[in-house]
């Protein structure tokens, strides 16, 4: 038969499987292929292939074939647990970024000595070598082989399947599990992975179902790479924003509000300071800022979909027996305060921004810090145009994101999200929006991937990951474009032919929220923020208290040139007040004892070490230079 590979054709045998193809095409390619793609499916390499299939080897750089590694690796950990847990029962086990987790029910929770002795186990298993093999089963025979084998979860699972369906399992050994897969030819390619953590979760996460034990791991295709991962995470650890938060007093989530941030006063300074920047560059950019009200009632979020559609994740109450809701997003209001007046072509583009609070219902399980809360702060804009100037306003919002990521040193990419299934508006509305966006990121010259299907229901968009300093990504920022919400809340303008025209409207953030956003720079940083950030700039310490009027001064005059100080007058050593600034990752250290009083200098310490002694002016003048740059 034949098959097509890399655009041509080639004559192989009747019955091959991938794993065959691959063999006779590219014997590299066979030792580092991990899955295959027929005509756009990934599938197990020993899947047979039919004539005229299109294949597509995939090595571990490519993001399916990671999934693939990921998702065998978590079939080995479920085959470890029941040799050593034979009462176990196995629920799901799929693979996610960066790695993968099995949930089980287990009669105690696992130990860490229980993930060692696991982890042992799979080794042993990758080391046996044994082949994954696929069959297939009625769903009546399928039930039957789950109930025999004491799996009531997968039992579920088969219950929500079609009568008619034919469902698949993966044999290793001795051991199967019911799975769609595609997986690894044998277990001895799980060359390197480790178990991680453990964690409890809901059954099929609802907070009604079972509490079950979680395993979470990760996998690479090499040692070196699993090892360099690691490295990652115990870099990332030392960066948490939850202990850094606390530690250097900014910001906590405390039993009493489960996901309702508390921001203390330093970390009020580093968010005001990150809002005064943002008001500045969107006034520079031709933005108003606007404020709309926290609740409003029912009729509007029926009129916005979000009634409808969003109603499980939304805080409602009642007054005056009428139903309101609290926002979970700002966009409603907005389109309120254009309804306010009318509009004219002339008038258009209208740029509106607003820091707006907004809460949504998160399940408890999904909470983390301040990357995932219940209440947050987004740096909402929307931007009401007439069809000619959606190029131009897409491409203004991306300059001010690309400026703004610039400032705080993020790298970014960006991807361009295309109609999903499940939209609203016409054909030719997504074509000029789409179209649209597409020139706008062709112009820009920089290179973006294409998600097919992943647009908002109600129109594309442009998504902005961060790069952060230890390789990880971040979404925060998208430019999405709306057709829908103008149509739903009858916003018109008069067009220069005197008529009623319906405007268009970009929706757009930057930080994506000023929360998550500081969540971020704190690990980015590590909390040691540039200086114009810093909540405290400089730390005045004396060494005796002669030196305390000295102190004082040099307090005000910084002070007096917008620069944040805090003294340390304690009678302690200095050596111990040093350490204790380094430890608040103060960015400036003046340090005062007989001579600095005497010649009216000061002895300085950066984060690097000591600078030695200098002028009063001659270091504030530095300080402010630092600060009106944004230098990092």
């Amino acid at each position: 038969m034949k098959i097509v590979y890399r655009g041509e054709a080639h004559a192989v045998e009747d019955g091959a499987n991938a794993l065959d193809i691959a063999k006779q095409l590219d014997r590299e390619l066979y030792k580092e292929a991990v899955a295959v793609r027929v005509n756009g499916e990934v599938k197990s390499l020993p899947e047979a292939v039919t004539g005229g299939a299109e294949l597509e080897f995939l090595t571990f750089e490519d993001a399916d074939a990671k999934r693939v590694l990921r998702h065998t690796a978590s079939h080995v950990l479920a085959q470890a647990v029941k040799r050593l847990f034979p009462q176990a029962k196995l629920a799901i086990g799929p693979a996610i970024e960066n790695g993968f987790y099995y949930d089980f029910d287990v009669e105690k929770p696992f130990t860490p000595e229980d993930l060692a002795a696991i982890e042992k186990e799979m080794q042993r298993i990758v080391k046996k070598n044994e082949r994954l093999e696929r069959f297939e089963l009625p769903r009546k025979d399928a039930r039957k082989l789950m109930e025999e084998m004491g799996e009531p979860y997968k039992v579920e699972l088969i219950d929500d399947l079609p009568e008619d369906a034919v469902i698949s399992f993966y044999r290793q050994g001795d051991f199967i599990d019911l799975c769609a897969g595609p997986h690894l030819p044998s277990t001895g390619k799980v060359k390197a992975f480790k178990l991680t953590s453990i964690a409890g979760a809901y059954w099929r996460g609802s907070e009604k179902n079972k509490m079950l034990s979680r395993i979470y791991g990760t996998a690479f295709d090499t040692k070196e790479a699993l090892s360099a991962y690691l490295t990652q995470i115990e870099e990332a650890k030392k960066r948490d924003h939850r202990r850094l938060g606390r530690q250097l007093d900014l910001f906590d989530i405390l039993d009493e509000g489960p996901g309702f941030p508390f921001f203390f006063p330093k970390g009020m300074v580093l968010r005001n300071t990150l809002e005064d920047y943002w008001r500045r560059i969107h006034r520079e950019h031709g933005y108003e800022e606007i404020k709309t009200p926290m609740m409003l009632n029912r009729a509007l979020w029926e009129r916005s979909g979000h009634w409808d559609h969003y109603r499980e994740n939304m805080y409602t109450t009642q007054i005056d027996e009428t139903d309101f809701a609290i926002k979970p997003m700002n966009c409603p209001g907005g389109m309120l305060c254009y309804k306010r007046r009318k509009w004219s072509y002339r008038d258009l583009p209208m740029r509106c921004g607003e820091l707006g609070l907004v809460h949504r219902h998160e399940m408890s399980g999904a909470l983390h810090g301040l990357m995932r809360v219940r209440c947050f702060t987004q740096d909402d804009a929307h931007i009401f145009m007439t069809e000619e100037q959606i190029e131009r306003e897409i491409l203004g919002v991306y300059d001010l994101i690309d400026e703004v990521y610039s400032v705080f040193g993020f790298d970014y990419h960006v991807e361009l999200s295309t109609r999903p299934e499940d939209s609203m508006g016409t054909d030719e509305q997504w074509e000029t929006a789409t179209r649209a966006l597409k020139n706008a990121l062709d112009k820009k010259g920089k290179p973006y991937v294409i998600n097919e299907g992943d647009g908002a229901f109600y129109g594309p968009k442009i998504d902005f990951h961060l790069t952060d300093c230890i390789g990880r990504t971040w979404q925060c920022g998208t430019i999405q474009l709306d057709f829908q919400l103008p149509e739903r809340f009858d916003l018109t303008y008069t067009g220069a032919d005197g008529r009623e025209h319906r405007p268009i409207m970009i929706h757009r953030v930057v930080f994506g929220s000023i929360e998550r956003f500081i969540g971020i720079l704190t690990e980015q940083y590590a909390g040691a923020f540039p200086t114009w950030l810093s909540p405290v700039q400089v730390k005045v310490l004396t060494i005796t208290e002669r030196s305390d009027a000295w102190a004082r001064e040099i307090e005000r005059v910084l002070e007096s040139r917008g620069i944040r100080a805090e003294l340390d007058l304690r009678n302690e050593k200095i050596g111990f007040k040093i350490r204790e600034a380094q430890m608040e990752k103060v960015p400036y250290m003046f340090v005062l004892g007989d001579k600095e009083v005497e010649s009216r200098t000061a002895a300085v310490r950066d984060r690097k070490g000591d600078l030695g002694p200098m002028p009063l002016e001659e270091i504030t003048a530095k300080i402010e230079e630092e600060i009106r740059a944004k230098a990092r």
